[in-house]
């Protein structure tokens, strides 16, 4: 997902015309597609009206009822069609794909979920708040031995031994995760398979949930990632504060942080959460700037009305930078827009 928001923000009309159209639908409401059609249609003209209707013909032919995101241009032979989960609906046209609900809603990364107990093992993928089965592992063990004496401690310790070994099964099977992890399961079995992953594997643990093998985890595992998400963000404002006290490697507001994008200085993009703002972006020197303009003062060529923080992130991702939308009154204080930079 990452290459195709890459390859999203990468796309524009040299032009600067209104040729791309990108709809996020949740697979529900297809009379706000059609009202947002005809809106569209009545403020287009020209090239642009033609290139839309032949657009959304297209749409039209793939759109199912189930969330989905669909970028797509005829003028530019260009379609691009994404089943999500449940979306927010919106359609825009402009002269570049609208990708900051793309990137908001998989902000949050992919985790691995290991349920087990000492003989049964699944794991899970969770990501965009579902969970998928990746893989099930279980093995025959015996079952607790009632006699007593010498028989009994050497049954013990082929018991142990085979929980041992199941769990050497179930740690091969995550030995190519890099995503952090969850481990769930009843008693005493998972802080036992823990203990003999490898560091690499014990570092990417972020928490472990009580629960039976039947249990709902994807409510408890969504809490456990909204809770380490906050701790990423708190980090990267307590570490943006610091690098602005000494004048360090940050800035904030929007023409600072327009001009360190720009110039692929930016490392992590931090953005007030819902903020939009208004404002020209010059297709051809890609020169961006709050307020409305109608020509670049750089290249003198005319420029599209667009909003500025979507073109930031935009710029973000074609530079490899990590997005954060963060909720704090102290990012709209700096300006609504912030950034750590790699270098200065």
């Amino acid at each position: 997902m990452e290459e195709l928001i890459k390859e999203l923000s990468s796309i524009y009309d040299k032009e600067n015309m209104n040729t791309f159209v990108s709809l996020y639908f949740d697979g529900k409401d297809r009379k706000f597609f059609e009202r947002r059609q005809k809106a569209c249609k009545a403020v287009l003209e020209g090239i642009e009206l033609e290139n839309f209707l032949n657009t959304i013909e297209e749409i039209w032919k793939y759109l199912e009822n189930k969330p989905m995101a669909i970028f797509a241009s005829h003028v530019h032979n260009f379609l691009k069609i994404l089943h999500l989960p449940k979306m927010k609906n919106m359609l825009v046209v402009d002269s570049s794909p609208y990708i900051r609900p793309l990137v908001e809603l998989f902000e949050l990364p992919t985790y691995t979920l290991v349920l087990l107990n000492s003989n049964h093992a699944k794991i899970y993928s969770i990501s965009l708040h579902e969970m998928v089965e990746k893989k099930k592992l279980s093995a025959h063990i015996m079952n607790k031995h009632k006699k007593g004496g010498s028989s009994q401690a050497r049954f013990q310790r082929l018991r142990k031994e085979s929980i041992h070994a199941f769990f050497l099964k179930v740690k091969e099977a995550l030995k190519n995760v890099e995503n952090e992890i969850i481990v769930a399961g009843p008693g005493i079995a998972k802080h036992t398979f823990i203990s003999i992953l490898p560091k690499n594997l014990q570092n990417k643990i972020i928490g472990i949930i009580d629960a039976d093998m039947e249990e709902d985890l994807l409510k408890k595992a969504i809490e456990l990632m909204d809770k380490e998400d906050k701790e990423v963000k708190d980090a990267l404002m307590n570490h943006l504060r610091k690098e602005i006290l000494k004048e360090g490697l940050a800035v904030y507001g929007i023409d600072e942080t327009i001009e360190a994008v720009r110039n692929g200085q930016v490392d992590v993009l931090l953005i007030e959460e819902n903020f939009k703002l208004l404002g020209w972006l010059c297709e051809k020197c890609q020169a961006l700037g709050k307020g409305i303009r109608k020509e670049c003062p750089y290249c003198h060529e005319r420029t599209t009305e667009v909003d500025v923080i979507e073109e930031i992130i935009e710029f973000a991702e074609r530079t490899d930078a990590i997005t954060k939308f963060i909720s704090s009154p102290e990012i709209k204080k700096l300006g609504h827009v912030a950034a750590l930079l790699r270098y200065k």
